[in-house]
C-alpha cells in the first residue's frame, strides 16, 4: 500500500477549505503557509492564496465569532476584536497580563533598535530599565541573542516570536515607522521616546 492510499489528502476545494480551517483550529501555534502547501501539495502561490481567501470568506460573516489572522509568519485563527470584551467577562481575565508603561517602552525600544543592551535601553529611556527587561523576560516577549563585544560583554536583548503573537503582527516590518510613532505622541503633546533612535 502507497503513502498515498494510507494516507489520503484532501482533494477538493470543500475538503482542503475544511482541512485548512481544522488544522488551524487545533493548532496552538501559526502554521506556516510552507507546511500547508506541502501537505496539500499546492504547486503555486496563487493556488494557494485563492483557497486562503475562501477560508477568509467562510470566516468573514458577521455571525462568526473568529476570523482569519496572518501572524508570526503562518496563519491563525483568533477571535474577533468585537468578542475580546465579552471574553474578558466571560474569563474574568486579570489586567495583570497586560503591559505596564516602563514595559512598552523598554519593548519599543528594543523592537526598534535590536538587538540592544540594557545600558542602552536606560540611557534611551533615561531610567534603569532592569525591572521592565526582566519582566518581558518572563513574558517571553524578548530573549537574550548574544553578547556585545565590549568591556563585560553585556546582554544582547531582541524580541520573540511571542513579541509578534502578542501585537498580532506577521512580522517586523508591520511595525508603524518611527516617524508615524512620532507623530503620534506629537499629536498628544508629549515628549516622544523615539526621536533618539
Amino acid at each position: 500500500m502507497s503513502d498515498k492510499e494510507q494516507f489520503p489528502i484532501p482533494e477538493t476545494l470543500e475538503e482542503k477549505i475544511a482541512f485548512i480551517e481544522a488544522i488551524l483550529f487545533v493548532s496552538k501555534e501559526p502554521v506556516e503557509s510552507e507546511r500547508i502547501m506541502s501537505y496539500l501539495n499546492c504547486h503555486s502561490i496563487r493556488e494557494f492564496e485563492d483557497l486562503i481567501t475562501h477560508v477568509e470568506d467562510e470566516f468573514s460573516s458577521d455571525g462568526r465569532g473568529l476570523i482569519l489572522k496572518r501572524s508570526g509568519g503562518g496563519f491563525q485563527l483568533v477571535t474577533k476584536p468585537s468578542m475580546h470584551q465579552f471574553l474578558k467577562d466571560f474569563f474574568t481575565i486579570r489586567a495583570s497580563s497586560r503591559l505596564s508603561v516602563p514595559s512598552l517602552e523598554t519593548l519599543s525600544i528594543i523592537a526598534y533598535r535590536q538587538p540592544v543592551t540594557i545600558a542602552e535601553i536606560s540611557d534611551l529611556r533615561g531610567v534603569n530599565s532592569t525591572g521592565p527587561v526582566k519582566n518581558l523576560l518572563q513574558k517571553k516577549l524578548i530573549r537574550i541573542t548574544g553578547r556585545k563585544k565590549v568591556p563585560g560583554l553585556p546582554a544582547l536583548y531582541s524580541t520573540t516570536k511571542e513579541f509578534l503573537l502578542y501585537f498580532g503582527l506577521n512580522d517586523l516590518s508591520e511595525l508603524p515607522s518611527l516617524e508615524e510613532l512620532t507623530e503620534m505622541f506629537e499629536d498628544k503633546e508629549q515628549p516622544s521616546l523615539f526621536k533618539n533612535l
